[in-house]
């Protein structure tokens, strides 16, 4: 069964078909870690662990990246917000998102590189694109030039001066034109910093995904997602410096999952409507948080509510209910996936919703099986 999978890049869905055959590749952007991860934070978490679980059922090899951010302006004003050490505020939540993501019975990805380890990978990418004429040093910071790129702007669909009416850029004295954005950047004397050609500093953040991706897996991939929201400025600005710096496709299927409000409303600290996912684990099982998770589909906005959670618990307690009836019944069926409602609508760009409907009418026909009817049912619905 073909795989069909929705791509920013063109706008459309398009078969998905690794660039080595039986062998993909996927990045997700993760965690900044300078506190507990939140509730959207954790949606793409989810959304593509359902991702890589789906690959794995298609292709025999399937390297999943998913990296850490642990230096960032945000880590080091809560480390002076804390006296505390920049390493203790990041290996504190670096640890807390791990366990609240299993919590969340996501799997641990393939690769988890961290920021601060791949410091000369960096620097490599910096001088290949400075020595290539698309960057340039100005003040001690490291600057891409966006004019040096005929088609800066390509996945976001907005011209360079669309993109600078309609994002904050920040406007300096150093910048030849006010998009372009910092590679490298100096660091302050009580600041983390690495001695390069340019002085002590440390990476821009858009640098570093680009960075990583190459060391570890290669110039071109063939899967990378994330929220709607990094795709302008920092899924744009990878492109930019990875696709001037070695030439040739970046990525092939670039996949975004759409913003989650809280009860109507967008989730910020000044409305109050932070849930963080380490608290609703005291007031909901894992299961029941993915679940409500998955129950929309990753392309469209999500409304996350108490009524939400509620539903998602009753259905997920009337499956449990099902499956414990037949809980005695001994499997010896085997389920080929190829055919059953539920992989075919996962497989149709993970239609998340479509397959838990397919899932419950199962159930719904278990609850009326026959005795002989029953194995083979119940193998179908654990198979899902």
């Amino acid at each position: 069964m073909s795989l069909q999978l929705y791509n920013t890049l063109s706008g459309k869905k398009e078969l998905f078909e690794p660039l080595v055959p039986n062998t993909v590749t996927m990045y997700v952007c993760g965690p900044t870690v300078y506190n507990l991860a939140h509730i959207g934070n954790a949606r793409p978490v989810v959304v593509f662990d359902t991702l890589f679980r789906l690959l794995q059922t298609h292709f025999d090899t399937v390297t999943y990246a998913r990296n850490i951010t642990d230096i960032d302006d945000k880590i080091i004003a809560a480390a002076r917000e804390g006296q505390r050490s920049i390493e203790s505020v990041t290996d504190e939540f670096t640890a807390k998102y791990r366990e609240d993501m299993a919590q969340l019975n996501a799997l641990a990805p393939t690769l988890e590189p961290c920021a601060t380890h791949n410091i000369e990978a960096m620097l490599a990418l910096t001088v290949t694109l400075i020595d290539k004429g698309h960057a340039y040093e100005s003040a001690g910071h490291v600057l891409f030039a966006v004019e040096s790129m005929a088609d800066y702007g390509k996945l976001s669909r907005r011209s360079l001066d669309d993109m600078l009416a309609g994002a904050r850029v920040e406007v300096a004295d150093y910048k030849r034109h006010p998009g372009d954005f910092v590679l490298w950047k100096p660091a302050a004397a009580d600041e983390p910093g690495w001695d390069s050609p340019w002085g002590r500093g440390r990476p821009g953040w858009h640098l570093e995904c680009s960075a990583m991706i190459r060391a570890h897996l290669g110039e071109t991939i063939d899967i990378h997602g994330g929220g709607r929201d990094l795709i302008f400025p920092h899924h744009e600005n990878e492109i930019a410096q990875s696709r001037c710096a070695h030439g040739g496709d970046y990525v092939r299927y670039w996949m975004h999952n759409a913003f989650l409000d809280i009860d109507g409303e967008k989730m910020s600290k000044s409305l109050g409507n932070v849930r963080t996912v380490r608290d609703l684990l005291q007031h909901y099982r894992g299961e029941v948080l993915r679940f409500a998770l998955l129950s929309a589909h990753y392309r469209s906005p999500m409304n996350f509510s108490a009524e939400l959670l509620e539903q998602a618990e009753s259905t997920l307690g009337s499956l449990y209910s099902t499956l414990r009836e037949v809980q005695d019944i001994e499997l010896d069926v085997d389920v080929p996936l190829a055919g059953e409602a539920f992989y075919q609508a996962l497989n149709d760009d993970l239609n998340t919703p479509v397959a838990i409907a397919e899932v419950h009418a199962m159930a719904r026909q278990l609850h009326k099986a026959s005795a002989g009817e029953r194995p083979v049912l119940k193998a179908r619905i654990l198979a899902a």
